[in-house]
């Protein structure tokens, strides 16, 4: 059996009943969220280290605003500054910036700044704050210290809930309140566990990914088969997105929210999408194991400095969402039966995928590879992709499988290559797409 978590996305039934309280307690996490940003910028400033979740709750247990909400509450809003303050926040590069305060302006008609206030944050509650009412679709919601100023019977939110047709909203682990700023109101997402079969693998074939900043995914199937997924859509979002948002007043806006908060679901349709269709294609073609090079360290070298790869290419791959997509990519796998091994990738563009021939100089320009020895010419994506599939750097050489042999190349020079749409996921490069941001 396989543990899986679902989220249910739900409205809202007795919005009208709930909205006071939980606006206190969205305000109250971007209010939270401001203090451990501040303290987390005094200690970088003063040591040159990030406070890590479990300093921030040390320092920040006893403050006022770490009681507007439930505990657990308060250290997921922790949990999330610091994985910000991880991911996004490097003294390499003066291009990447901490993550921001969260405030909202406003202004009167002569464009003065007349008051600002703390927007409302998603709020995420655990088991030990939940109360679920599974045959009246209700849960209680444990309100934090400072909000239980009514008697002890309303130290709670009741929320009563609506899901889609169907969808039964069991074993709950989590909640979380999400304020949608178009519609104006309140929804809230039920993570939670379920137990499916694992069903057997498709086959016993293995496939080999590389991934890439230009080509986000290059596949390697071991029928002599090879697909291509190109990264422009992540590409022109990178570069549409950050010039809207520096258009916007004030970089904490509502605009400049609702414009994160696209960019990232995007981002996030991209990736299922991708693993989706990956995961399909293996599917079809009796894949039991795929191979993933093991990208740990791509960002810094043996010396732990950051690597410098060019202008556009550190930007590039500051965003690049390798480990995210990877952990997306066993999830779908795992659901059909389908190993996911990170290999060692040592070499692996360097490397002939046909003669076993190393030469790094033997890519020659971005996304060519031409062999000397075997006088032909291969998408150096797709070469490092079987290089990743057949496994070359595996401790036991004997293992390894054999270079030699009659086989076909035509495959490794043209690969099939899916585009993404929007709407209808990958489809073929023959394929109009939509490529409006």
């Amino acid at each position: 059996m396989l543990e899986i978590h679902r989220t249910h996305q739900a409205n809202v039934r007795n919005h009208p009943q709930v909205e006071d309280s939980l606006d206190r307690h969205g305000w109250s996490a971007s209010k939270l969220w401001n203090v451990a940003n501040y303290y987390s910028r005094e200690v970088w400033e003063e040591t040159g280290e990030i406070p890590d979740h479990e300093e921030l709750k040390d320092e920040l247990k006893s403050h006022p605003t770490y009681k507007g909400l439930h505990s657990q509450s308060s250290q997921r809003v922790l949990e999330e500054l610091a994985e910000a303050f991880n991911s996004w926040y490097s003294s390499d590069d003066d291009r990447d910036n901490p993550p921001s305060y969260r405030k909202e302006n406003y202004y009167d008609d002569q464009g003065r700044r007349v008051h600002e206030e703390h927007p409302r944050s998603t709020v995420t509650w655990k088991q030990n704050g939940i109360k679920h009412d599974t045959k009246h679709n209700r849960v209680r919601l444990s309100k934090g210290a400072n909000h239980k100023e009514h008697p002890k019977a309303w130290e709670y939110i009741l929320v009563e809930y609506e899901t889609r047709p169907g969808v039964e909203a069991d074993n709950l682990q989590q909640v979380r309140a999400v304020y949608d700023q178009q519609k104006e109101r309140w929804e809230v997402h039920l993570v939670c566990k379920d137990k499916i079969e694992t069903p057997d693998a498709p086959g016993t074939e293995t496939a080999g990914i590389d991934l890439g900043i230009s080509n986000f995914a290059a596949v390697a199937y071991s029928t002599e088969d090879a697909d291509l997924y190109p990264g422009n859509r992540l590409k022109q979002d990178s570069y549409y997105f950050p010039k809207e948002i520096a258009t916007c007043d004030n970089s904490s806006g509502e605009r400049a929210t609702r414009l994160h908060h696209k960019w990232s679901e995007r981002r996030t349709h991209f990736l299922h999408s991708l693993a989706k269709h990956i995961v399909k294609r293996c599917v079809e073609k009796g894949v039991g194991q795929i191979n993933v090079g093991d990208l740990e360290g791509v960002r810094e070298d043996q010396n732990g400095k950051s690597k410098n790869w060019g202008k556009h290419g550190n930007l590039d791959l500051h965003g690049w969402a390798f480990n995210r997509f990877i952990k997306i990519l066993t999830y779908k796998a795992k659901v059909e039966g389908i190993e996911v091994v990170e290999v060692d990738e040592r070499d692996t563009s360097k490397t002939c995928c046909v003669c076993g021939r190393i030469d790094e100089d033997q890519r020659v320009e971005r996304g060519l590879y031409v062999c000397e020895k075997c006088d032909d010419a291969f998408n150096a994506d797709v070469n490092g992709a079987e290089n990743i599939r057949l496994d070359l750097n595996q401790s036991n050489s004997e293992s390894a499988p054999d270079l030699g042999g009659d086989r076909s190349t035509g495959w490794l020079a043209q690969p099939a290559v899916y585009l993404h749409d929007l709407s209808h996921g990958f489809s073929p490069r023959e394929q109009v797409v939509d490529c409006k941001p």
